[in-house]
């Protein structure tokens, strides 16, 4: 197989299949394939094998009879392995940046940064898998003790997104196979290949079969509901909008299955009086910008101080002016296209409704002419609160600005929202910068610092932003079981 000159995927045995089961390559059960297009071009890249319900529970089977031998095999083992494959990763970060580039779209340099990320989870949970604790000690009353366990959960299946098709793999990936868990992963119709590309550094790495079962598919509910209404799974991890979210909680109740969700975000950016307006400036197009805007967490409604309102504006505008859209791979390209179409017409249809309600464009960028799902960078002023784009998670280049005076009156706009992932505050004086990131219903804050990701952090939301935390030491809290052994040894 050729991917625009990438051989990392060659390593695999494509002939038969996409379908990663069991150790092996294969075709889905009833030979269905998919398309996955280039978003800057629109090309074909290639059809892929589309798993559907009967690969999905073969899948169960695999990861089930793998369980016990992963169970048992020393944490220092498993260690070894997660951190071979985040040295694989770091020796293939171009092809798989390239790989990204071609199926998803963004930018080289946002690529990179990504598979950087995305195999510093490998490190991390490398570290992690020798420091699971169990604890021992008297029972208050006497004659007995108490013994403390901690196990591997089970059978794991796994939902990703298409914004961040390596990070948001290897983000649950790492915890899962640390903990001791075998794993199922449906990555996202649009970008399957990095995630079969970890796939085969994961194989390169040691991983024994069954413990990584990828099946890419364009029938996500036929996957998803075999694998939530099988008693065998006993974690579900997604990362996706709200609405789906809901949905999955649906019907993981039916099992009681133990879920963790990364769900949707509107984040308010807020910019001080008292602000160094130059770094709040690039503190914004980090929270803005990285990835096209395509982004989680990424800044969705910027709240100004008028005091510094008409700085902010001309400086920000002249910065998203400046962003180069064109082909992710292109010299000085920082702005790749959207994911799709329907993407980019629903961000024109959140700036036509606002401009409707009297917002106006302070600042655009350009796009290149031709094929292509592009968006330009675009910075509205005077959005009014009712304006969709302050209530809708834009996903995409698009910054609207209001201003306020009031603390309060500020803090209940932003926290206006059923969502609560991220926040962003900006201030030269700590006090009330944190005073603010206490009061924003968020579950992240960053404080004069754009970027807030971290493996070493946990990673989640408050409100309809999801369930759980992903990263840090509570990432690999969510895949083990506690078991209490009371033993009886009278003092």
């Amino acid at each position: 197989m050729n991917l625009a000159g990438i051989d990392l995927l060659a390593k695999a045995p494509y002939a038969e299949g996409d379908v990663f089961l069991g150790g092996r390559w294969l075709p889905a059960a009833d030979g269905r394939t998919y398309p996955v297009y280039d978003p800057a071009t629109g090309d074909l890249i290639r059809h892929v094998s589309a798993a559907g319900e009967e690969d999905a529970r073969a899948a169960i089977g695999a990861a089930e009879s793998a369980a016990a031998g992963w169970r048992a095999t020393p944490p220092r083992r498993r260690s070894e392995i997660l951190h071979d494959t985040f040295e694989l990763m770091r020796e293939h970060t171009d092809a798989l940046a390239r790989l990204i580039v071609l199926e998803n779209g963004k930018a080289y340099r946002d690529a990179a940064a990504e598979v950087g990320y995305a195999a510093e989870f490998f490190r991390w949970f490398a570290e992690e898998a020798v420091r699971i604790d169990s604890s021992f000690g008297d029972a208050p009353a006497g004659g007995y003790r108490h013994v403390v366990r901690r196990h591997p959960v089970g059978v794991t299946a796994f939902v990703t997104p298409w914004n961040f098709p390596a990070a948001m793999a290897t983000r649950k990936i790492a915890p899962a196979l640390a903990a001791g868990c075998p794993v199922l992963l449906k990555p996202a119709p649009e970008t399957p290949l990095t995630a079969l590309a970890v796939a085969v550094l994961l194989t390169e790495a040691g991983l024994p079969e069954g413990l990584l079962n990828v099946l890419p598919t364009d029938r996500a509910a036929e996957v998803g509901s075999a694998w939530l209404g099988d008693e065998r799974v006993r974690k579900f991890s997604f990362t996706g909008s709200t609405a789906t979210g809901r949905l999955l909680l649906e019907q993981a109740a039916a099992n009681v299955v133990n879920v963790t969700m990364e769900l949707g975000g509107n984040a308010p950016f807020v910019v001080c009086a008292d602000a160094d307006v130059d770094a709040a400036v690039r503190g914004a197009m980090d929270a803005k910008m990285r990835g096209g805007g395509e982004v989680c967490i990424a800044a969705n409604r910027f709240y100004v101080h008028a005091d510094v309102a008409a700085e902010f504006t001309e400086k920000f505008g002249a910065a998203m002016v400046a962003v180069r859209a064109g082909s992710g791979l292109a010299e000085g390209v920082t702005l790749g296209p959207m994911i799709n179409q329907p993407a980019v017409d629903k961000i024109r249809d959140l700036v036509a409704d606002a401009l409707a309600r009297g917002a106006r464009i302070a600042a655009q960028g350009e796009v290149p002419d031709g094929p292509g799902h592009f968006h330009p960078a675009t910075v509205l002023v005077d959005v009014p609160d009712d304006a969709r784009i302050l209530h809708e998670e834009v996903f995409g280049p698009v910054a609207p600005l209001t201003t306020f005076t009031d603390e309060d009156e500020m803090l209940a706009r932003a926290n206006a929202t059923v969502h609560g992932l991220a926040s962003y505050v900006y201030s030269r004086d700590v006090g009330r910068a944190l005073r603010l990131a206490e009061r924003l219903e968020a579950g992240m804050v960053g404080v004069n610092r754009g970027l807030l990701s971290d493996p070493a952090a946990p990673f989640g939301g408050v409100k309809q932003s999801g369930l759980g935390r992903e990263g840090g030491r509570e990432g690999i809290e969510a895949f083990l079981e506690t078991q209490y052994i009371a033993l009886d040894w009278p003092l």
